[in-house]
């Protein structure tokens, strides 16, 4: 009984000790940072669909996300975007915007798409986020490379990235010693994410996945990249193309950053 007491009392006592702690959080005048990064731009395209470019698509829900969260947090959280127009800004950079800002949460949009020699391009959907790791799966290798091929858009990528090559598979062991204290809290933004694209904007659930993004890899701060849909999917695409499809994208990811805020600052992902 007086083992069962004690118990109790400490389950008691840290509950307490967690509400002071999140109150001390609430009340610490601490700004939350996010970054929003619009992936590609400029003369990087990414993929393509008959009529969309994806460095469009992902700045206009970039931009509507980034509008939501302000609208509902106000002072409450800062937000930084790597690129608010059409303009390339290379990976690394991108990771040292974020870094410098010492940023909470880093939200990297992309669109995803097949290689046209691929089959099923054509009827391929839904929607994955991914947090940075040692990919699982071929097809989750190809993600990653197709990502990180940008950088040879760039004057001596091979310098910069200290020789890392985005089409060699070796490159890529390094990714899995890259592992780190903010994986937890980056796979549950991951999941978050991926349950309200596939709730409020209607895209069928492809999983939290991990992969070696260099983009997420030079991050100090929980990080994730979020594939929206396949624009090679010519539905998608029309989907992709609306201003009702990019909105349901926008609130979805600005719900996640919601739910993702509070559980951080309250310890629960419920209104407060």
């Amino acid at each position: 009984m007086i083992r069962h007491f004690a118990l109790i009392c400490a389950c008691v006592l840290s509950f307490i000790s967690a509400q002071c702690l999140a109150s001390r959080n609430d009340d610490s005048g601490h700004v939350f940072t996010l970054v929003l990064d619009a992936g590609h731009g400029g003369h990087d395209n990414g993929c393509r669909g008959k009529s969309l470019k994806e460095k469009e698509v992902v700045l206009d829900v970039v931009k509507k996300a980034g509008k939501i969260i302000a609208k509902e947090f106000g002072d409450k959280v800062d937000i930084v975007y790597t690129r608010s127009k059409d303009t390339f800004i290379p990976l690394d950079r991108r990771a040292e915007i974020a870094n410098e800002a010492n940023a909470d949460l880093f939200i990297s949009v992309h669109v995803n798409s097949l290689d046209r020699r691929a089959k099923g391009r054509k009827t391929i959907n839904g929607a994955s986020v991914y947090t940075v790791g040692l990919h699982k799966s071929d097809a989750n290798l190809a993600v990653a490379m197709r990502e990180n091929s940008v950088i040879e858009l760039e004057e001596d990528f091979s310098e910069t990235y200290q020789g890392f090559d985005p089409n060699l598979a070796e490159s890529y062991i390094v990714f899995e010693l890259s592992q780190n204290r903010h994986m937890e809290q980056s796979i549950k933004m991951a999941s978050m994410v991926k349950d309200e694209l596939v709730k409020t904007a209607g895209r069928a659930d492809k999983g939290v996945r991990q992969a070696g993004f260099l983009v997420l890899w030079a991050t100090r701060m929980p990080a994730i990249l979020i594939e929206l849909d396949f624009m090679c999917n010519p539905g998608v695409e029309k989907f992709l193309a609306s201003q009702k499809g990019r909105e349901k994208c926008a609130k979805a990811i600005a719900n996640a950053f919601a739910k993702y805020y509070r559980l951080n600052r309250y310890g629960t992902a419920n209104n407060n």
